[in-house]
């Protein structure tokens, strides 16, 4: 054998000692999920694929179907990971989504994408960003929720929102666009990512205001 062979195969035993790959990694998520679902919805039939995001990496979208319905609903790995690792409710959390859709009397398939800018301008304009608006503004009320698109220097048009009644510290959050539409596309409602930034704002003002 030659040292050329020598050094490959001692390559080959790094990396396989290494642990599983990024794609068994994925695949071992996949099943996971796909099992889950299929003990949480015995009643329906489970599908699902796998994709890729460009900004938020592996993502997932599963489909329960049955009597010619089915309601779909995506997920990014990372999420996926985070939660099944730190979230005692994990399968609550995965179960309410499909639970939501499958209220609908229609079948709730992935959105499809805009094809043009216009049809980005209009999802955007006439039905993200009224809706996560009014959504937050219900969800905090009576308490007084500032909302506004501004153009953030590293990550473009952003959702803000905030509580003026927050004087001191940072009272402000900003959501990407482009994480919105994602959410939207994946059948998750976007506004829930603006009410979870927001809430982890207050949370750190009572901790501020505790320490103080």
């Amino acid at each position: 054998m030659s040292d050329k062979d020598t050094e490959q195969l001692n390559q080959d035993e790094t990396e396989a000692s290494s642990g599983p790959s990024e794609g068994e990694i994925i695949m071992n998520w996949f099943q996971l999920i796909h099992n889950v679902l299929k003990e949480q919805f015995s009643e329906y039939e489970v599908e699902g694929q796998v994709g890729q995001h460009q900004l938020h990496g592996p993502m997932m979208a599963f489909t329960l179907k049955k009597d010619d319905k089915s309601y779909t609903c995506g997920f990014f790995l990372a999420e996926l990971a985070r939660q099944f690792q730190n979230n005692p409710n994990a399968v609550l959390w995965l179960t309410s989504y499909f639970v939501d859709l499958a209220k609908s009397p229609e079948s709730r398939p992935l959105p499809t994408p805009p094809q043009s800018e216009d049809d980005a301008k209009h999802l955007f304009d006439d039905i993200i960003v009224p809706h996560c608006a009014k959504t937050v503004r219900e969800e905090f009320e009576p308490e007084p929720v500032y909302i506004d698109l501004e153009l953030h220097p590293d990550h473009g048009p952003v959702l803000e929102a905030g509580f003026p009644s927050i004087v001191e510290g940072s009272n402000t959050c900003a959501i990407p666009l482009h994480y919105l539409l994602t959410l939207h596309l994946m059948n998750r409602d976007p506004a829930d990512a603006i009410i979870q930034a927001l809430n982890n704002l207050k949370e750190l003002h009572r901790q501020q205001q505790a320490q103080a």
